[in-house]
Parts: structure tokens; sequence; C-alpha cells
């Protein structure tokens, strides 16, 4: 197998089936029930916990941790729930590193956070286990609403709506909802179908419709959809890749990264998935992170992620860096791509050194290459929107857009920050602001 790991070119099969199978286990396996009454047990239950002002949901971390240390792990799930219907996977890929757990007073006194993110995760889990959905749903209200994109920010949306007693008819282009979840998340963070899983499972609330293989734009119009419902939600995310704008970058062997993701959370058998010798990844962010890392794990026997700016300017947070390079991905920081050299496929990407406004040194180098992954930054496409702020839709308050009747979130609405719990915070404002606007009397 070392024979099909040095083979040049971009091919399958370069690991055996059991080392892919431990490559893509868990990146952090759950936690027992004597494990989560320990890491519970360190919580200080803080007044006015600077956790829960951390968390974009504002779950209430202190008390769902009281919960699980008194044995009652559902209520748990039902205090993390009613603020972020998608704890489950928020739980697996939420940067808790940077955003609960870094606020938390244990780290701050020892370095050491609660395990927030994995209590979590065993709280969830538990009610997702036992088939329970904590939610009623509320009497019908004789209201339409059109939810365009089953990704985090249009189920959290949805259901919220759903629980409202609302009628749903959640959109999406996809011949599956999940949005990122489903195509956009690094394997070893959400395995055995927890995505697909946790989306029928929120489904259980009832009074919501799901079409998918429906596109704005292209099966319906936004015209339309108002026409046709009270109230429109936006939750259509970032459908376009940017450029590199370089020589050669239309060459064999050149993809972007989160097809490649894509891909590889869609194989039924990762051993039919091609991947190069030598791989490079161009970008900064999670998605170049993920790209990279699992490249690696598909048996990439060179894999270099090189970034425009320092590291402190890295979007992917210390901890993904830092987990990158336990698993053999080497960084390269300072270097802009400037050319895409080959005969018809890759072979080489050049790069220039700069320093952190983008200066150009003069000093350059290139990285032999068979497949070079594109991850810097995704665009919002579409025609007939409503305004826009930069390139993303403009809001205000809680996702109002410029047209009447129609709210946006998640990736596609400006002053996001691309995080599944911000989109998941995003979709449950705007249900709530839809509701009040169509229930005035209450």
């Amino acid at each position: 197998m070392r024979d099909r790991q040095l083979a040049p070119g971009i091919v399958a099969g370069r690991l055996d089936p059991a080392a892919l199978q431990g490559n893509f286990t868990d990146l952090h396996p759950p936690l027992d029930d004597h494990e989560a009454l320990v890491a519970a047990d360190r919580c200080y239950f803080c007044h006015d916990a600077p956790c829960i002002t951390a968390c974009p949901t504002s779950i209430d971390i202190p008390l769902f941790i009281r919960q699980i240390a008194t044995g009652t792990p559902e209520a748990a799930a039902k205090t993390i729930l009613s603020q972020n219907i998608l704890g489950g996977m928020c739980a697996r890929v939420c940067p808790t590193e940077t955003l609960c757990e870094e606020a938390c007073v244990r780290e701050a006194a020892e370095g050491q956070p609660v395990l927030i993110g994995r209590l979590q995760r065993y709280a969830t889990d538990t009610v997702m286990d036992q088939g329970v959905h904590p939610f009623t749903r509320a009497a019908p209200t004789g209201r339409r609403v059109a939810v365009v994109g089953a990704g985090p920010a249009g189920l959290a949306c949805a259901h919220r709506l759903a629980m409202k007693g609302h009628d749903v008819t959640l959109y999406d282009g996809r011949d599956k909802p999940g949005g990122l979840n489903e195509f956009g998340i690094a394997a070893y963070k959400s395995t055995d179908s927890f995505a697909a899983r946790e989306v029928d499972w929120l489904m259980q609330i009832g009074g919501i419709t799901l079409a998918t293989r429906q596109r704005l734009g292209r099966e319906m119009t936004l015209a339309e959809l108002q026409e046709d419902h009270d109230a429109v939600f936006l939750g259509i995310g970032l459908g376009g890749v940017n450029a590199l704008g370089l020589s050669g970058e239309d060459r064999e062997g050149m993809r972007d990264a989160v097809d490649f993701i894509a891909a590889l959370r869609q194989a039924e058998d990762l051993s039919d998935l091609p991947v190069g010798r030598d791989v490079v990844v161009i970008g900064g962010g999670m998605t170049a992170v993920d790209a990279a890392v699992q490249a690696k794990l598909l048996g990439a026997l060179n894999v270099t992620l090189v970034y425009r700016r320092g590291r402190d300017r890295m979007n992917a947070s210390r901890y993904e860096q830092d987990l990158a390079a336990s698993k053999g991905v080497r960084i390269v920081t300072n270097a802009t791509p400037i050319a895409v050299h080959g005969n018809g496929a890759v072979r080489e990407v050049e790069f220039e050194y700069s320093d952190d406004d983008l200066r150009p040194t003069g000093e350059r180098f290139r990285l032999a290459a068979d497949q070079a992954f594109k991850a810097i930054g995704q665009t919002l496409e579409g025609a007939d929107l409503p305004a826009l702020d930069g390139r993303k839709i403009a809001v205000s308050g809680p996702g109002r857009t410029s047209l009447p009747g129609v709210w946006a979130g998640g990736d596609c609405a400006a002053g996001g920050d691309d995080l599944t719990v911000t989109a998941v915070a995003q979709g449950r404002d705007a249900a709530e602001d839809i509701h009040a606007t169509l229930m005035p009397e209450g």
C-alpha cells in the first residue's frame, strides 16, 4: 500500500479500507455517563456566566450542565435545544475553543475549560438516541411561510415557525437537506450520517414540507414565493466560489475545496475517492483546513496549506491549525499564489512571499502539486434578490431585508461570521420576528 501512496497523479485507494476507517473516526469520542458527570462537576455554575454571553445562541450553559450533574440529561437537552435546535451538530463543529470554552472561568484560571461542547453533545445525543422530540406544535395559524435553503439557518427558522403553528415549505436546491452540515463539514467531525439523522429528528415537529431540487432563480422566483406565501425567509448560503484569477487556474487537478469536501461527505466508500500524491490547498479558513486534513487522511503523501497572511490572521482557529499540523499538513504563511504551471494538468503552483499587507517581497517559490484546492471564500449567487450590503443581502434587526415580508439569515446575509451556530441564531430570531409580524395580536 506504501507503493500506492507514492503513486503520482490523482488516484483512489491510496490507503487500505482499515486505515481509512481509522482515519475518519469521530474526532472527539462521546462522553460516557461517568465521564459526563466528572466533566459537569468542574463547572462553577457562575452567576452572569461569561460562557452564555460567548454563545451566539445564548444557551444557559450553567443550567444545562447542572441538569447533567443531577442526572437529568433530557432536561439539559431541552435547555440547549430551546435556544439551538441544531445543538447536536453545533456540539460537534462549533469552535468552542474560541467561544464558550475560551470564556470559561476555568480556562482563565487553569487553562483547562469545562468541556462544554462535549457535555452539550452528551445531552443532545441522549434525547436523539431515544427518538424523543421535546417540543410540540402549536395550533395551526393558517399562515404559510416559505423557507428557502435547508441549511442551519433555514432549518432553525423552519422549526421555530412550525412549532408556533405556521405551515412551512422548506425548499432546497440539492437532493437532500442539511446545507453545509450535510455537504461542507469535515467527515471526521460528523460521523454516522449525523447531519441527516438530525434533520429527520427536527422534522418530527410536524408542519414542515420539504421540497428538494428547488433552486431559487431556477425552479421558482422570489416574486412567486411572495405571492404564494405570507412570508419568505432566505437562507440560501453562498453558492459561488471565488476565483484565484491566475494563469492556468483551469488546469486539470485544480478544484474547489467545497466540492472536494462535499464529494467526500457523500462518498459511500472512501476507497473510491481519488486524491493527489502532492496536494496544495490555498486559503486560511475552516474549509481550507478541512480540505487539507482530509486529503492527508485519504493518503496524500505531501499536503501543504498556503495562506497569504500570517497565522494570526487565519480564519481557522489556532486549534484547527494545530490539528492540521498534527495530521502532517505543512502550513506556509505570507505567500500569495501567482501562477499555476503544468501541461494540461497542474504540476506546480507558484507563490510569492508577501507581508501582512500583501506587499510582495519579490521572492518566489514553487510547490509540486498534482492536485490543488481553492478555499478562498464563497460568493452569493442569484438575481432579483433584496438589496445587498457589499456582496451579501442587507439585513436589519432580526433579518429583515429591503423587501416587505422577506427575511434573510445565515451566510447569505450581511454581518454574519460564517459559523453554524450563528446561522442557527439568525434563523431562530428571524422566525420569531416573522411570527410577531404575522400574528401581531400575540
